[in-house]
């Protein structure tokens, strides 16, 4: 296969000569996360590195589906933060997107989710799946988060100067 990108599914993290024969292709590459400690996670970034290899990590959890209160999605900057990459987000839970939401707001750089045609359909990932309206509803909720989020510089709008202009014209 001619792939732009390559994945490292959680399972194979700690396959070292699996993640030497991915890191010396030099294709940038999604690292899952899910089932491993930071000492792995450590060691499959320095392969990376050592063959200068563009990669993201993805925080993920591989329970199929995944229960919300072991998403532990601040574990996202501290990923960020101690390896100094990009970290996404992969997720594996039931029901809509408020996951994806929160992880993009902590900083994920990518949303992985398994998609569906149906999720009655026979299958492990089907009931940790989305059907396609709920992969447009996703996409769509991502930009307006990205759009919300900012640059972090206090501005203040020709709208807000109005309406301020009216509320304080008595001071």
């Amino acid at each position: 296969f001619k792939t732009k990108y390559n994945k490292i599914a959680s399972a194979m993290l700690v396959h070292k000569n699996l993640l030497e024969i991915v890191a010396k292709e030099k294709k940038h590459t999604f690292i899952s996360t899910g089932m491993s400690s930071m000492k792995q996670i450590s060691d499959a970034v320095k392969i990376f590195r050592k063959h200068k290899c563009p990669f993201e990590l993805m925080h993920s959890h591989s329970a199929y589906p995944m229960p919300y209160d072991e998403a532990n999605l601040r574990l996202i900057p501290i990923l960020a933060k101690k390896f100094k990459c990009n970290v996404g987000y992969s997720g594996h839970e039931t029901g809509s997107y408020q996951l994806a939401m929160v992880a993009v707001t902590l900083g994920a750089t990518s949303i992985e989710r398994h998609i569906t045609l149906n999720r009655a359909m026979y299958g492990s990932d089907q009931a940790a799946s989305i059907e396609p309206a709920g992969l447009r509803q996703l996409v769509g909720a991502v930009r307006k988060i990205e759009s919300a989020m900012g640059d972090g510089k206090k501005i203040f709008s020709n709208e807000e100067k109005i309406v301020a202009d009216k509320l304080r014209e008595h001071l």
